[in-house]
């Protein structure tokens, strides 16, 4: 008779998820192996190898994982009350969602292409999922121009605070979510 899953198996994955990704951010992907990971996580390579059969399944699983959660935040985000509050409750939704998420973030921008094309498929509808919605969120602003310009350029806006911020320096995080709002609506009328 098979046994059945631990009761603290999602949470050992969980662990497993994270360390994985802060070893996989600061070493490379490409550089990391599926021994590394265990020892960056204080397990044994056999529990890495019960949980993933891959080092390609782990990074799938942490960018599914990170992805999903920011799609599902952003999905059900409550009703705002004009187009102008929408946006500035998007925008605050996907910078809380970064918060503590560096690594797997910096997994989405430089490891996901190295994935094989039937596991990236997913992770990019996801991305596609939130471009979409903050493309709609700008337009129902009056954003004009080149909307995909426009909307990856909120994006960059939104990175630099994953890329440059320096955790207790300067802006929080709040404060910049109402920054990046502020310049948006400020410029993109005027587009």
């Amino acid at each position: 008779m098979p046994r059945g899953l631990a009761r603290d198996h999602e949470e050992k994955r969980a662990a497993l998820r994270k360390g994985a990704a802060v070893h996989f951010a600061e070493r490379g992907f490409d550089r990391a192996s599926m021994a590394s990971v265990a020892t960056a996580c204080g397990v044994s390579k056999a529990l890495i190898y019960h949980y993933y059969d891959s080092k390609e399944a782990l990074l799938f699983d942490i960018l599914d994982n990170h992805l999903g959660d920011l799609a599902q935040a952003v999905a059900t985000m409550p009703d705002a009350a004009c187009p102008e509050a929408h946006l500035r409750a998007l925008i605050h939704t996907i910078l809380s969602e970064y918060r503590d998420a560096d690594a797997e973030h910096k997994l989405q921008i430089d490891a996901l292409a190295t994935l094989p094309p039937e596991m990236q498929a997913p992770l990019i509808d996801l991305q596609r999922q939130l471009v979409d919605t903050m493309r709609n969120a700008l337009r129902d602003v009056g954003a004009g121009g080149d909307l995909r310009a426009v909307t990856m350029t909120v994006f960059g806006m939104l990175n630099w605070f994953y890329m440059w911020h320096r955790p207790g320096k300067g802006i929080s995080r709040d404060a910049y979510g109402e920054l990046v709002t502020d310049l948006v609506l400020g410029g993109v009328r005027r587009l």
